[in-house]
């Protein structure tokens, strides 16, 4: 029997194996979160897909998302970054991201760890919204409109309201697989 799943997946099986694998599933990982923050942001203006499929290069190019290089890329290394194709090419995106790495750090030694930071937004445990189609499910939140707030008086950069919800929804701090996708009760 074929299992029915969230619509925007549908037909692509790189798409479906991350819905399927990681979409939705709660992250407490630092490592992890800041991958997924970091792809997020690179997503800004562009599709998902186009990121998921480029997800391998932006590994190899930015050291496994280890956030302890990244924050001390030189400017040779975000030269080099500029000149690789295997990701997206994007000025201001690649400087962020060397930004955010340094104060991703920050906000670990204030909270002990990132996760802790991010999911105080939702009290420590994922939001399980009842979405009975895509149509419902909304581009932000007042949720992810606090945290891009807090994260922007930070210094943080592409970290608008729908590039967070969007991180929100991938590291499981809300659930908005819709109710009759098999991995809405999964996760």
């Amino acid at each position: 029997m074929k299992k029915h799943r969230c619509d925007w997946c549908v037909g692509d099986e790189l798409y479906e194996a991350y819905h399927d694998q990681e979409w939705g599933v709660p992250v407490y990982d630092d490592a992890t979160i800041f991958e997924f923050l970091i792809l997020e942001t690179f997503q800004a203006g562009l599709s998902w897909i186009t990121i998921l499929r480029k997800r391998e290069n932006f590994r190899a190019a930015f050291d496994s998302f280890d956030f302890k290089k990244i924050a001390n890329y030189d400017q040779d290394k975000i030269d080099a970054l500029l000149q690789d194709a295997g990701i997206v090419r994007n000025k201001l995106k690649v400087n962020a991201t060397v930004a955010n790495a340094q104060l991703f750090m920050k906000i670990q030694e204030e909270f002990g760890s990132f996760s802790k930071y991010i999911w105080n937004f939702v009290n420590g445990k994922p939001i399980k919204n009842n979405r009975k189609t895509m149509k419902d499910v909304p581009a932000t939140s007042p949720i992810s409109d606090a945290l891009s707030k807090d994260l922007k008086k930070r210094g943080f950069k592409f970290v608008g309201s729908t590039v967070i919800y969007a991180h929100m929804q991938a590291t499981g701090m809300v659930n908005d697989h819709i109710e009759d996708c098999f991995r809405y009760s999964e996760v």
